[in-house]
């Protein structure tokens, strides 16, 4: 005999969890403080794409960018590869929804890619040199 009337009709409720972490001032190498929000996810998106992917112990597969993978590459492959590599980086985190208006640019030896992130929080212009 199988019970009956017991079944757990509760609702499931997601909770968002805090993006609070520390903030860090890339210019003197040091953590000066906490951020939320949008400045955590820009810092995060910079992190990420700024981060080799594969040559930190520390950091999980998933984690980083291959932007120097394209360093000495063909533009037409460049230009063809670019927008994957960006949203294999930043898609991981799921506060992060897409990106959008990559433009590439050449200025000498370097690559610059400007674009739209999309997240939870809003969206924000930012850009990525490759050197």
């Amino acid at each position: 005999m199988i019970p009956e009337g017991n079944s757990v009709d509760e609702e499931v409720e997601e909770v968002e969890e805090p993006t609070k972490t520390w903030f860090l001032d890339f210019e003197a190498g040091r953590v000066v403080d906490t951020t939320d929000g949008l400045q955590a996810i820009q810092q995060a998106v910079f992190m990420a794409l700024s981060t080799a992917r594969y040559e930190q112990l520390i950091f999980s597969e998933e984690y980083g960018s291959e932007l120097n993978s394209l360093i000495g590459s063909n533009p037409v492959f460049i230009e063809s590869e670019i927008r994957r590599m960006i949203e294999e980086a930043l898609m991981p985190d799921d506060r992060i929804s897409g990106v959008e208006d990559l433009t590439v640019e050449y200025k000498g030896d370097e690559l610059l890619a400007r674009f739209t992130v999309v997240s939870s929080y809003g969206n924000f212009d930012t850009e990525q040199v490759v050197k």
